[in-house]
Order: structure tokens, then sequence, then C-alpha cells
């Protein structure tokens, strides 16, 4: 009889295939954990914005769709709106460059289901605020801000479970499909359903609006 345990599974399976990634190691400024559905299951992703002097230039990498594409495009109008709310004075965006980026190049990635963690990246890097590592989200969103449902919760939750998150927002319309998830992992993350990006906010940033000298 064989005995096999979990440490000694790659001498007889070899290398793992799959590469699963990991909630962020500390809250950070311009990074917030999204998730997504892939042909391999759910995994989480990071979303990391930055801004430097330039002239309102956008620049997107990372192997992104186009319906990714137009996502970070709406982020951003979103932000753009709101901005005056943060303290950020007219005029900035004509003066920066935005850099958004999805690391894992090498993995194509599209569908609407970022905009949520895209927008809250956009705006941590606007405010100063950091994201909180243990947060992760889901959802479309809106010019208007709204945050409409998608799908693969079940495989983008157990992502999340896996990656070690602790609270996971959602749209609210997609709080029927929290059924379909293990109790244990439903057990061991907190769920936040909401039906605004105020609202995505409000749970995943920290502090207070901390513009610095830049957003002038």
């Amino acid at each position: 009889q064989t005995i096999v345990l979990p440490q000694s599974l790659s001498k007889y399976l070899g290398a793992s295939i799959f590469i699963w990634g990991m909630a962020e190691e500390k809250d950070e400024i311009g990074v917030a954990t999204g998730v997504a559905y892939t042909p391999a299951g759910g995994d989480v992703l990071s979303v990391e914005v930055a801004f430097m002097d330039g002239k309102g230039d956008l620049t997107l990498t990372g192997q992104l769709g186009d319906v990714m594409k137009e996502s970070a495009r709406a982020a951003l109008s979103y932000s753009r709106t709101r901005s005056h709310e943060w303290g950020i004075k007219g005029g900035f965006f004509s003066k920066q460059d935005i850099h958004i980026h999805i690391p894992a190049g090498a993995t194509p990635k599209d569908g609407p289901s970022a905009g949520a963690a895209l927008t809250t990246a956009l705006v941590s890097s606007l405010t100063r605020r950091p994201v909180r590592k243990e947060v992760a989200m889901t959802g479309e969103i809106t010019l208007r801000g709204k945050v409409l449902p998608v799908g693969g919760i079940k495989e983008k939750v157990l992502a999340a479970h896996r990656a070690g998150i602790t609270t996971f927002v959602l749209p609210d319309q997609n709080r029927k499909d929290v059924d379909d998830i293990p109790a244990k992992v439903r057990n061991d993350i907190q769920f936040v359903y909401v039906n605004e990006m105020s609202q995505v906010l409000d749970v995943a940033l920290r502090g207070h609006n901390a513009a610095d000298g830049r957003a002038k």
C-alpha cells in the first residue's frame, strides 16, 4: 500500500501544469484583485493602474480582448465624471498618461466582468487610497456607475477562496448564484452585494481621499 501525501504529489504526477493566482501580499495603491472565468475554471487576476506625466494618452497591456478594453475605457470615463468628488481638479487628465496593465501577458483575457476591478484600481491610483488585499470583485460597469451581473460566479468564488480572499464583492443580481457554492467556501467568505460602483469603492478602498500633489 502506498500513501500519497500532498507534498509528494509532484513525485508521482510531475510538476504542476497550472499556476493559480494568489491574493496580494499587502494593500497597494492602484492594484485591485479581479476574478476571471477560464477554460480551466476560475482564477484571480491583478489589475494595475499607473498615472504619469503626459498628455492624456491611455495605454492598455496584458493581452486584453476587445470587450475588456471597452470595460477599461468605461472605467476611465466613470472615474473622470466623478473625479471632482475626490478632489481631482480640472485639467488633471489632460496632463497625465494612464497605463492599465493586467499581468500574465501570455494569457488572453476578455469579457466585461473585470469592470469593477478596473474602476477600483483607477480610483485607488487617483485618490491614493490603497485597495484592501483581502477583497476581490467581479461585475460589469456602466458609465453611470451601475454594476451589472456576470457569469461564472461559482468558479470565480472558488478561485478567490483558493487565493486567500476573505471578502468577495459581486452584483446584487448574482445573489442567487451563491447558493451553488459549497457551504465550506460560503462560510469562509463574506459576500458583499452591490448595485453601484460607489458601494464597491466603500468596501475595497482603505482610508479617506488622499489625493496627492499630482491631482491638480
